[in-house]
């Protein structure tokens, strides 16, 4: 099945006039200078796909600063059934998401009823920042792919906070050590899950990367994606009561998924330390190319791909490469120029957006 996004249309969100954006089945191409808005565009898709921005944690960033509130509304069909997710934004309060015109309780229970893959000039950050990057990565792609997923991890990390304010709010040992059990033993249930289930996506997203890779490269090269846990599944709940005296002394937990991280290496040499630039890129492409494989062997499902002025961050040849293996999925991209893009065959559907000051034009 593939993921269509058919209409997309927002209002009061960020510089953008209000719009109705009828897309292409296959290729739309979005263009104009740099900070006219493209990238808006794109946000106001990852927030119907996640319920969350990518770029701010801030609801009053999202509205435009004259008005109180925005709304998104986003049409989406993947051949079998259609969906209206339709997203609302006031200061100050909660989202307001809604499926069908029923509203979620949750905003996580939007994941995987729009499957995206978004590749962006900060993507490099998985390679170039700290370990948070990466377990963000892990679970953007995992609570897309499962909701039970989602729900572990949304339980862990309550119960994570719990245990947490325990240990810096008491300073009586005796009293702390006796409670610790009840929140260790929600810990290691949600906890060993979590692992199992990154263990298990960073094996497919390797064995794809390695492939796509090698393919970039012409075979020069190697890449291998590890899973570094903090903990072993079977080894969590060990850890977790060896390290008790450790949390109470610095009023935190020090073992669990929450500290887990993601290694990259090509022939076996970290790229963070030892990677060129582009060395760096090709593994990040592959990464990206690797996620839409996953997505489409777990669910049987084609995302929607979104690159947001990636084009011109890479040459020709790794323009041509991404074009070439992303057949079969809805194309929804930004760029400064359509002059010098390569943008797929002549015989492809393709839609063209220019975007200038906030104002979206349909263009022949």
């Amino acid at each position: 099945m593939k993921n269509i996004i058919e209409s997309l249309s927002f209002r009061n969100f960020r510089n953008l006039e209000e719009t109705v954006m009828n897309f292409s089945p296959d290729i739309n191409i979005i263009y104009g200078d740099n900070g006219m808005g493209k990238t808006n565009i794109i946000e106001t898709i990852f927030i119907c796909s996640t319920g969350r921005s990518h770029r701010t944690h801030k609801i009053s960033s999202l509205i435009n600063y004259e008005k109180e509130s925005a709304n998104i509304v986003l049409y989406k069909n993947n051949g079998f059934y259609k969906d209206k997710i339709n997203i609302s934004l006031r200061e100050n309060e909660r989202k307001g998401v809604a499926l069908n015109g029923v509203p979620l309780k949750r905003i996580s229970d939007l994941f995987g009823n729009v499957k995206v893959v978004m590749f962006s000039p900060e993507d490099m950050s998985l390679i170039n920042e700290g370990p948070g990057a990466r377990r963000r990565f892990m679970d953007m792609e995992l609570c897309q792919l499962s909701r039970i997923y989602c729900d572990n991890l949304e339980k862990y990390f309550k119960v994570l906070k719990q245990r947490n304010n325990l240990l810096k709010n008491s300073n009586d040992v005796k009293y702390i050590k006796d409670s610790l059990y009840i929140w260790n033993s929600q810990l290691v249930e949600y906890g060993k899950k979590i692992i199992m289930a990154r263990e298990e996506f960073i094996k497919n997203i390797s064995a794809f990367s390695e492939e796509i890779y090698k393919r970039i490269t012409g075979g020069r090269e190697k890449l291998g994606v590890y899973y570094r846990p903090e903990s072993l599944a079977e080894e969590f709940g060990t850890k977790l009561e060896k390290s008790i005296d450790r949390d109470i002394y610095y009023k935190m937990t020090h073992n669990g998924p929450h500290k887990d991280d993601v290694v990259f290496k090509i022939n076996d040499r970290d790229v963070r330390v030892f990677g060129s630039q582009g060395q760096k890129k090709s593994a990040v492409l592959a990464l990206k190319l690797s996620e839409t494989e996953v997505i489409k062997k777990e669910t049987n499902e084609m995302p929607v791909l979104l690159l947001d002025d990636v084009m011109s961050e890479l040459d020709r040849g790794r323009q041509k490469f991404i074009l070439e293996n992303i057949k079969g999925m809805q194309i929804i991209m930004t760029c400064t120029g359509i002059d010098d893009l390569i943008y797929g065959k002549s015989g492809e559907n393709k839609a063209v957006f220019f975007v200038n000051y906030g104002k979206i034009t349909v263009k022949k």
